[in-house]
């Protein structure tokens, strides 16, 4: 009976071992304080304290977008999609732990939209106009450990049309409880670069800031630990400090022999660890993603990653997912990110403003290089579209209200914050702050080509562009105080005029909006400028300006995914620039762009109509990628691959053999006589069948099939299922023209968080279970509770043959 009491209690040992350990090292550490949240849409009197108990309060997760769940009307702004902002309060009350009395607590928002200003227990901690920006308050002195404590946030978003796209309203980002001891390393106090890279060895520099809250010394030891991706210690560094009041900065250099550089392809991170520890105990720790890379831009040789001239394939992104708003939880973009890098795109552009910390998070592990963008607009505001674009009297609301106050140190935390990142490799100023004429102008704009100009040539009445390098000078220093090991950028889209006023010659390096026939003239005028394209057409020519010269390093075209706001007339409401549509389902742009960009053999089939006065018939039509046409038409096919040659086949019969070096546009095409079955592509390289896809003749729609991204979860967490709803006939072809009603019921522990359909005018409300299919697909949120059990999802449609889904949380 003995050695059985003696088993069971070593087992218990063990199995408390692991999360004794993984409570040692993670003092100090961030915790999410997602949970228990009330909201109140509108504004309320007495809301720092928390307001009345008969107002009308509802229960919200964390991250929250109200826009979202509000109805579409014309009465809003094209530019932010139709939906509204207004006021709105959050609150949380929550129990102090009695051992944080003699600790430094704070509350740490990544993102709040916008103008929030926050209380706890009715002292005001401060006020935070920028909704794109990250900000921390310390509660420490306010809490009670007898009471209940609440929180309290305002969120004004009474002017709706302050951005040129979606921003949602709320928060709508994570918020972080921190608990730190009196000395202690802050959030964002730790800067990690790689001054000298080579595949031998690696010097890394750290620079942490320790802070003494004590009015008293402290003598403490400083540990840096740099672990492989076993755990393994690569790079140990010690130093004992005496922490006097306030910040002590400490510099710690080391080596790494024979590093695992992080790369596009192989993205390699360790792990650094920075422990504080006090007569031998671990008082704080910081831990975070590091990666040992170097980067290089060359004036004539372009862009390069280690050592290795690699060209940057990028695409712009916007925060919003169509359902979801901005509150998108991390797991969208996985699926997201996943889909871009199989189109062999390798960089992201976060316009135009800093976005979640988990992104940045993701293009570490992912291997993307990120431009990281402040701001699009400074001192003065630019047009915001009310009616469609460049339609009636625009809004000049925006973030130029706030930017003499704010801009400088919202510049700063944006870097501070990401600035440990390997994947970010460029720190932008600014987009499009000098579009002609909006606001600035030049007597230049009288001459030359102009693109994207707002009127016509100079306007005397609008501030001179002379203004832009003023306030660019001053933003550069910002960054350059924080970080150097990056260079500063900004994406113009009026070249001409701030060539005239010297604006490009504060930037280490310039990007170029929309104006790639200026590539050759500007290189040869400018011959120490580094220029790339910041921003670009999904034209073939825009990406032949950056494949033929090597001077251009990047392309990053406009965008990756549609995006809510930018929008044209009503009753359209979003972007449809996009490689992926607003749920995520491919384009069929995007298999051209994968055609281009991607490594790994390809081949897509699409057609159109050809009809008598079809003259110009690639621009004219749309393209459609099913083989449903009428008997006795003629379809133009294209064929959208990488491969050296392609073959096309019509219900297994030969319609020859084609070459992609020798077809117009680098597209094989064939002109086919229509017969329903199935239309079917070979791809070849020297000869060998690489690839193949085909599509076939769909009958009527009869059923529902789906994929499911997940399926088995976790308790106590929450997980999300992003469940693909396909409508097909009866043997299971994709019905392309389907644009059946479908609903969702569950049962189980989980909720309905949305349905996309990426539609880009349709009112249909957000917060339905039901919504009609676009080309036969729709895009099912399922957001699991922390809680065990089986969880049923339903999917039917009036006419259709329903689908189960069956997810376990365990």
């Amino acid at each position: 009976m003995k050695k059985n009491k003696s088993c069971i209690f070593y087992l218990f040992i063990i199995l408390l071992l692991p999360q004794a350990l993984r409570a040692q090292t993670n003092v100090g550490a961030p915790v999410l304080f997602n949970d228990a949240w009330l909201f109140h849409k509108g504004d309320l009197t007495g809301g720092s304290t928390g307001g009345t108990t008969d107002l009308s309060w509802k229960s919200v997760q964390l991250p929250h977008d109200w826009s979202i769940e509000e109805p579409f009307s014309e009465e809003w702004a094209s530019a932010t999609g139709y939906l509204p902002g207004g006021i709105g309060w959050y609150k949380k009350t929550f129990t102090a732990n009695k051992s944080w009395a003699a600790k430094q607590v704070y509350i740490y928002f990544d993102g709040v939209y916008k103008n929030s200003e926050v209380w706890i227990n009715g002292h005001l901690l401060g006020k935070r106009p920028n909704g794109f920006i990250p900000f921390q308050y310390e509660i420490s002195p306010y809490l009670n450990y007898k009471d209940p404590n609440t929180i309290t946030v305002k969120v004004d978003h009474s002017e709706f049309a302050d951005s040129r796209w979606y921003t949602g309203s709320g928060i709508y980002r994570n918020v972080y409880l921190i608990v730190k001891n009196p000395v202690h390393v802050g959030l964002w106090d730790v800067a990690f670069t790689t001054p000298e890279v080579s595949a031998s060895k690696s010097t890394i520099k750290v620079k942490v800031t320790v802070t003494n809250s004590k009015p008293s010394t402290a003598g403490v030891n400083l540990k840096v630990n740099l672990l492989d991706a076993l755990g393994k210690a690569v790079a140990s560094i010690q130093k004992p400090l005496v922490a006097k009041k306030g910040e002590n900065e400490v510099d710690l250099n080391s080596q790494v022999t024979s590093p695992q550089l992080w790369s596009i392809e192989h993205p390699y991170l360790y792990q650094l660890q920075v422990q504080v520890l006090q007569n031998g105990k671990l008082i704080d720790q910081i831990n975070q993603q590091a990666g040992i890379r170097s980067i290089r831009f060359d004036k004539d040789k372009g862009f390069f990653l280690n050592g290795k001239s690699t060209k940057i394939k990028g695409v712009c992104i916007h925060d919003d997912a169509g359902a979801l708003g901005v509150a998108v939880p991390e797991e969208v973009w996985v699926r997201r990110l996943k889909t871009l890098k199989e189109a062999g795109i390798n960089a992201l552009r976060l316009s135009h403003n800093p976005h979640a910390d988990y992104l940045y998070k993701l293009a570490d592990e992912m291997g993307f290089l990120v431009m990281d963008e402040a701001f699009d607009e400074w001192a003065i505001g630019k047009n915001k579209w009310v009616k469609g674009w460049n339609v009636g009297t625009p809004s000049k609301d925006g973030y130029h209200e706030y930017f003499k106050e704010w801009a400088d140190r919202d510049l700063g935390d944006m870097i501070l914050r990401d600035r440990n990142h390997p994947s970010i490799i460029m720190w932008s100023i600014g987009n499009e702050i000098d579009y002609p004429n909006d606001p600035y102008s030049d007597k230049v704009l009288n001459t030359g080509i102009n693109p994207q100009i707002y009127g016509k040539g100079y306007l005397p009445d609008h501030p001179p562009a002379s203004g832009l390098t003023v306030i660019a000078k001053q933003l550069a220093k910002v960054v350059k105080l924080i970080d150097q090991s990056r260079p500063v950028t900004a994406a113009l889209a009026g070249v001409v005029m701030s060539n005239e006023v010297g604006y490009p010659e504060v930037l280490d390096i310039v990007g170029y909006n929309y104006q790639e026939y200026r590539y050759p003239e500007d290189h040869k005028k400018y011959p120490e400028r580094v220029i790339y394209g910041s921003e670009n057409s999904m034209r073939k020519q825009a990406w032949d300006a950056v494949d033929t010269n090597a001077y251009i390093s990047a392309q990053f075209l406009w965008t990756g995914i549609d995006y809510m706001g930018e929008a044209g007339k009503w009753p359209q409401r979003s972007s449809g620039a996009g490689l992926l549509d607003l749920a995520g389902f491919k384009k069929p742009g995007y298999y051209y762009r994968q055609s281009l960009w991607a490594d790994k053999p390809m081949v897509y089939l699409i057609g159109r109509e050809i009809t008598p006065a079809d003259s110009n018939r690639r621009d004219r039509w749309e393209m459609n990628p099913a083989w449903n046409w009428q008997p006795g038409n003629k379809i133009q096919v294209e064929c959208y691959t990488n491969c050296q040659q392609a073959e096309l086949f019509l219900n297994g019969q030969s319609l020859g053999k084609k070459s992609r070096a020798e077809a117009k546009g680098q597209i094989p095409q064939w002109d086919v006589d229509y017969q329903p079955g199935e239309l079917l592509v070979k791809g070849y390289n020297n000869g060998v069948k690489v690839s193949s896809y085909s599509i076939k003749t769909a009958g009527d729609a009869a059923k529902i099939s789906t994929v499911t991204s997940k399926t088995l979860f976790k308790a106590n967490t929450k997980g999300l299922s992003q469940v693909e709803i396909q409508v097909t006939d009866d043997k299971g072809n994709p019905v392309y023209s389907a644009t059946d009603e479908i609903s969702i019921q569950l049962t189980g522990p989980a909720r309905l968080l949305g349905l996309e359909s990426g539609s880009l005018s349709s009112h249909e409300s957000y917060q339905a279970d039901k919504r009609n299919a676009l080309h036969g697909r729709l895009l099912a949120y399922i957001q699991t509770t922390s809680k065990p059990g089986k969880i049923q999802v339903n999917i039917s449609s009036k006419n259709l043959k329903p689908a189960t889904v069956l997810l376990t949380v365990q």
